[in-house]
């Protein structure tokens, strides 16, 4: 029981984190937009931020658990609806998912708005999505029932990561590092190819042989003696909270 009690503690302080970091790198958007992280040891809940709240504020201990039916099983708030239409049918879809990020990140939407929203492997950034990244091609307005949701699911699949058409971005991952650090790397990368489109010159695109090489050494190089590249990030974005706002651990 402890350690379930400890797990499901350093859950919330990592999705606190989440919501702080989103503010510091722009990903927010009012109180609009939710990441969601399933609860512990269940298959049935996440963690969910009540609606209302900026993501500034939020703190480890302002989560609602949500069942994956809508029941609210404990905390106090609202439930917005896109974000339990979003995010419920993702994580029934896919089990192994066990955060989910939707933002309307800047550089992001803005290729979604592209008529054609590739995402070109013209930077090494780009590279490390190149096989893990699916592509909404329509918009159907707000998220307001369970068929849009389970429509993303069905078109996310097997990948990590989702740009949706005139919409926004949606990363996944199996821990709140993996979908944080997602998100980072695609609106980098997506801030990038912009900048260089802006110029109005032809993008150099990578070679073939290179990206297929490139895409092996993101693969080979996912640790650094032994610990884990992305896990590494992450706590060290946690670390900067910790000196610029404690509050998030409360």
């Amino acid at each position: 029981m402890a350690d379930a009690t400890a797990a499901l503690w350093q859950a919330r302080v990592d999705l606190a984190a989440c919501h702080r970091l989103a503010v510091h790198f722009g990903y927010n958007e009012g109180i609009d937009n939710h990441i969601t992280l399933m609860v512990p040891g269940h298959k049935d809940r996440f963690l969910l931020a009540p609606f209302g709240l900026h993501w500034s504020e939020i703190r480890a201990s302002d989560f609602l658990v949500v069942a994956l039916d809508g029941t609210v099983l404990s905390g106090s708030g609202l439930v917005e609806d896109t974000a339990f239409y979003i995010h419920a049918p993702l994580h029934a879809a896919r089990p192994d998912v066990r955060c989910v990020m939707h933002t309307h990140t800047p550089y992001a939407t803005a290729l979604s708005m592209l008529e054609q929203p590739e995402l070109l492997m013209a930077s090494q950034n780009a590279v490390g999505f190149h096989d893990c990244t699916a592509w909404d091609c329509a918009y159907n307005g707000f998220a307001l029932d369970r068929s849009e949701g389970e429509r993303m699911a069905g078109i996310l699949g097997d990948k990590a990561v989702l740009l949706l058409r005139n919409h926004g971005l949606v990363t996944t991952g199996p821990s709140v590092a993996e979908a944080f650090n997602s998100h980072y790397f695609f609106e980098r990368a997506a801030m990038t190819q912009l900048i260089a489109q802006a110029s109005g010159q032809p993008l150099r695109s990578i070679e073939p042989e290179i990206l297929a090489h490139t895409l092996a050494q993101y693969r080979a190089s996912e640790t650094v003696d032994g610990a884990n590249r992305v896990d590494l990030h992450f706590a060290a974005l946690k670390r900067m909270l910790d000196r610029r706002e404690p509050d998030y651990v409360q």
